[in-house]
């Protein structure tokens, strides 16, 4: 490529990002690296009606928390700025004056009570009405009026639009990255306004005029944009540009059933379908990947692999991984089905990959707000050495940081209550005897590591040839309340002699 690569997302911020929104990001990102180009954020704001208070700073947040920064954008002025369509619009008229100039757009005053009495008529008939080539002399627009009449209707201040005007009778060759070669008649083009007499843009003029002037060379966006490809063509070609190149990224479907992912699947399965948890003026909060405990590494890499395959075995990738194997042409263009299960896979194999020191520092900030949330009711404080202790214990079976709580909370508080039905198993008449030698044995043991009491207990129950069962279960209850937990002989190396001995003196208590 010898242009260098510039590509765009261009979000409008109408609310938070949903998660196929940041996969467009994604994969414009990891292009651009591949590349050794640029990724620009545009906020398309043109609709001011839409426009959601909080929605592009939530859009940036989420851009940096998943390590996938902008290079170009708001904040990050350079030579094509400005950033946000809403600060462009007075660039917009003169190319849509352009377009009027070259005879490729025309003035339109029909209003739209007209237009919705054409609609009803065509319906009506059976048929769609199209404001095209085959209607569009019979109707009221600046092809029809002399040119005084129509400058005339401007100083009136009638309300008007521009519109494109299609070519009649023409096959359209386009191409796509991911698609390959398709063909379009136009003549079942409407022709689409392009700019509205309150001085915006409609979204198709505002985008390929900004995608020109910031010297896109890729444009990389949903499916859902494929019916605009042959108008977006077409007003290149009208401009006398060179278009960029176009790659249509697959929808995201649900995870069962058909259609795209909405946020009610997620409601209805317990999963987000954002980011970042995003809070509405009215009160209603939505949960995101960051607030659910998932790691920034994981999400990436479960979003890269909806609709892309690197055609080989490796499903870990690192952001860098990713960059490097990264190609438009591996992107399917079959609707990629969201499945929670692998997103949680994922999640899983990067908390295994955190350093037990990062991760016993995390496990403390969350014991932390826990203790807080709690409103009182203390844990024990443990040193970030025996945190760290516990988490290398836990980790493997953890998915994410409040697991280690729910798989460990007995290291931090003693249990209040035995598990019933264990209890029921494990306390029998001898257990108390059991448990009093026990705690004779942890008294007269200086060396509390895992080895030496496994040693010590273990021959004490061999010697006496006790079944194990009669002494590990009850044991275990003691210490954790249920028949849950790692080693038992960790389990009291970490608990340390004294607490060890108190649990086990309260469970023979409990006993009578």
């Amino acid at each position: 490529m010898s242009q260098k690569v510039r590509v765009r997302f261009a979000p409008s911020p109408t609310g938070p990002l949903h998660i196929g929104g940041v996969r467009t990001a994604l994969f414009n990102y990891l292009f651009a690296k591949k590349h050794g180009g640029d990724f620009l954020l545009r906020i398309e704001d043109t609709d001011q009606n839409r426009y959601v208070e909080g929605a592009e700073a939530y859009i940036i947040e989420a851009l940096n928390w998943l390590n996938i920064p902008y290079d170009e954008g708001p904040g990050k002025e350079k030579d094509c700025g400005p950033y946000r369509q809403s600060e462009r619009k007075v660039l917009y008229k003169q190319y849509a004056d352009a377009l009027i100039e070259s005879g490729n757009a025309y003035y339109a005053f029909d209003t739209s009570e007209e237009l919705d009495a054409h609609r009803k008529d065509h319906e009506a008939k059976g048929k769609t009405f199209i404001y095209n080539w085959h209607n569009r002399l019979k109707l009221k627009n600046s092809l029809v009026f002399s040119s005084e009449e129509t400058q005339q209707k401007i100083a009136n201040d009638e309300e008007y639009v521009i519109r494109f005007k299609s070519p009649e009778d023409e096959t359209l060759h386009l191409n796509d990255i991911i698609r390959g070669e398709m063909q379009v008649e136009t003549s079942i083009l409407d022709d689409k306004v392009l700019f509205k007499s309150d001085g915006m843009p409609t979204y198709h003029l505002a985008n390929i005029v900004d995608d020109h002037l910031m010297k896109i060379t890729h444009v990389i966006r949903g499916e859902e944009w494929l019916p605009s490809l042959a108008l977006h063509v077409l007003l290149y070609r009208a401009f006398g540009w060179r278009a960029p190149q176009f790659a249509h990224l697959p929808l995201i479907l649900k995870p069962t059933g058909n259609g795209k992912l909405s946020k009610r699947d997620g409601d209805k399965m317990g999963f987000p379908v954002f980011p970042l948890e995003w809070k509405t003026s009215e009160g209603d909060l939505f949960s995101g990947y960051r607030e659910d405990g998932y790691l920034p590494e994981a999400v990436v890499n479960m979003l890269a692999f909806l609709g892309w395959n690197p055609g080989t075995e490796q499903e870990i990738f690192s952001l860098e991984e990713l960059i490097d194997a990264f190609e438009l042409e591996r992107v399917n263009k079959a609707g990629a089905k969201f499945d929670p299960d692998k997103t949680k896979w994922f999640q899983h194999q990067y908390l295994q990959k955190i350093d037990d020191a990062v991760l016993a520092s995390e496990f403390e900030r969350y014991l932390n707000r826990l203790s807080v949330e709690r409103q009182g009711i203390a844990l024990s404080q443990q040193p970030i050495e025996t945190i760290r202790k516990i988490v290398t214990l836990l980790k493997e079976r953890a998915t994410f940081v409040s697991d280690l709580w729910e798989q460990g909370s007995f290291f931090f508080e003693a249990p209040a209550t035995y598990d019933a039905k264990a209890a029921d198993k494990a306390f029998k008449a001898e257990t108390a005897v059991l448990l009093k030698k026990v705690i004779s044995i942890l008294n007269a043991t200086e060396d509390f590591s895992a080895e030496n009491l496994s040693e010590q207990v273990k021959g004490w129950i061999t010697s006496e040839n006790i079944g194990f069962g009669k002494v590990m279960m009850p044991l275990r209850l003691a210490l954790v309340g249920e028949m849950k937990g790692p080693e038992v002989f960790d389990i009291l190396s970490i608990l340390g002699k004294e607490e060890s001995v108190a649990r086990i003196k309260k469970a023979i208590d409990y006993m009578g």
